[in-house]
């Protein structure tokens, strides 16, 4: 027994000593980490021509920012409005767009967004390891892959420059801690989705085939209750990444209503784990959030308000970028079967016609592009359809000024960015019966509706239908009251203010 006490004894020594040692060689990194970051903040701001003494940094996490989607106008907008209002802010973007130059995202912002930035006040990080957050490096455990690529990543963004306070705009949340531990400076959030959501439980625990459940592990028992436990433990661990934020934004009513359910999460078996095992070292000292704010992403309706209500082409318009998310694949079925059951669309003098404007970021994005071409020749819609990818900013105005109806199929999407252009603009939008669109968008307006929801190809023929068989009386009131809404409601004037709502401010020091 002395013996194995003594052994004991000994290993728990050496156990303590490693720790110590790794511990104080990391705060040696994160001390000459920190140490360095004083000369790169006097660099960045004699090559702006601004006080470094005067000046303090904002850095948005956002590795897709020229990307040229919803989640781009939310961060545009906000940086451009910071601009305007705080003189003494300088913010950064840690972007992956490695293939584009800082005047070339400006001038892309410009011709998407309607958008100026100013270069002086505006600066980029660029991170050379975005591979390891693309869906395509991580074959199997994608959630897991891609969130330990974030950690990368931050880590990376903060090795070249840390800011006063990083914002995530892009739903990376497991970067919060690298960032926390590394730099110790607060870390807020704009959430247009969740990661995962008790929805992706319950999918997997019924067991219902999903873009992200296949058929293989939806029809086995054993891959379902695996990947169930994989979700849980996942769940557990992003729910802590949350709750270490100082504040949190979401874009919707359903985002903000997962979000402040995970953030209630909890799990008996790793909270009895990690009594044994205490999370204060990965614990902000920001961190106090409980539940999240909601802020609607901002649509410029100011010019696309003044399109004519009348006189508009017989063409149905998606707005979307080419991910797997955004269910491309039912809306043209959903043509398809519209065509087929009211042949009368199929006129020769006026036929419908359906228009898919999105963006493509990727070699996966352009496979799913050729894959809905082929689907539209499968299908016998090559007459009748178009595909607009990367359209510039002045072209998809273009079709929002002439297009009647404004398609959106994507299940649980967060907001709808697009389906409230397709509102200001004068569309009557037809969107999936769920998330955003049916929450806060499509909603009735002076107790009358304002666009249809459908849940299935059959529903989403048959809304497009309706839209397209409006008499003429009742097609320009129904124009009038989505445009309204949508004005009043989502404008950047109202997204600004949320936005300084937030508190953003008070986390940073401004001279």
């Amino acid at each position: 027994m002395d013996l194995i006490t003594t052994v004991s004894t000994g290993l728990l020594a050496i156990w303590m000593l490693c720790s110590v040692s790794v511990w104080v060689l990391f705060r040696i990194y994160c001390t000459k980490l920190q140490t360095a970051n004083i000369r790169r903040r006097i660099d960045l701001m004699r090559k702006l021509g601004r006080n470094p003494k005067s000046q303090a940094l904002v850095g948005f996490f956002h590795p897709y920012c020229n990307a040229g989607g919803g989640g781009e106008r939310v961060l545009w907008t906000a940086i451009a409005a910071i601009q305007r209002t705080e003189p003494n802010i300088v913010t950064i973007v840690y972007s992956g767009d490695t293939d584009a130059t800082k005047d070339e995202i400006i001038s892309k912002v410009k011709a998407r967004f309607d958008i100026t930035l100013d270069p002086v006040a505006l600066d980029f990080v660029f991170l050379t390891s975005r591979r390891a957050i693309e869906d395509s490096t991580w074959r199997y455990f994608t959630l897991l892959g891609q969130s330990l690529g974030s950690m990368y990543l931050a880590w990376e963004a903060m090795s070249k420059l840390i800011p006063d306070l990083y914002i995530d705009t892009m739903g990376y949340a497991f970067t919060f801690h690298v960032v926390s531990i590394l730099t110790g400076i607060p870390v807020g959030a704009y959430v247009h989705y969740p990661t995962i959501s008790t929805s992706m439980l319950n999918r997997v625990k019924s067991r219902k085939k999903w873009h992200t459940n296949s058929d293989v592990i939806s029809s086995s028992t054993f891959l379902s209750q695996s990947k169930l436990l994989y979700y849980r433990i996942f769940m557990y661990y992003y729910a802590l990444s949350l709750k270490s934020a100082a504040f949190i934004m979401v874009n919707s009513s359903w985002t903000q209503n997962h979000i402040d359910e995970i953030l209630q999460y909890s799990d008996v078996l790793l909270d009895t784990l990690h009594r044994i095992i205490p999370l204060k070292l990965i614990h902000s000292k920001y961190g106090s959030v409980t539940s999240a704010q909601i802020v609607y992403p901002p649509c410029d309706t100011r010019e696309i308000s003044q399109f004519p209500l009348t006189g508009r082409d017989r063409v149905i318009l998606s707005l979307a970028q080419f991910r797997p998310e955004k269910d491309h694949p039912t809306q043209l079925r959903a043509f398809s079967r519209l065509l087929k059951d009211c042949p009368e669309h199929i006129n020769p003098t006026r036929p419908v016609k359906l228009v898919l404007i999105g963006g493509s970021r990727n070699a996966g994005d352009e496979a799913r592009v050729q894959n809905l071409r082929s689907l539209a020749k499968d299908l016998n819609l090559e007459e009748n359809i178009e595909f607009v990818v990367n359209a510039p900013y002045p072209t998809m105005l273009n079709w929002l000024s002439k297009a009647s109806i404004g398609l959106s199929t994507m299940v649980d999407e967060h907001f709808g960015i697009n389906v409230v252009e397709f509102m200001a603009a004068g569309l009557i939008p037809v969107a999936h019966k769920s998330g955003g669109p049916l929450q806060d968008i499509i909603v009735p307006f002076q107790g009358q509706p304002t666009g249809y929801h459908a849940d299935s190809v059959e529903a989403f023929a048959g809304a497009l239908h309706s839209a397209l068989s409006l008499s003429t009386d009742e097609d320009l009131a129904m124009r009038q009251r989505a445009r309204a809404w949508a004005v009043q409601r989502f404008s950047e004037e109202e997204f600004e203010k949320g936005w300084n709502a937030s508190r953003w401010k008070s986390f940073i020091s401004l001279n």
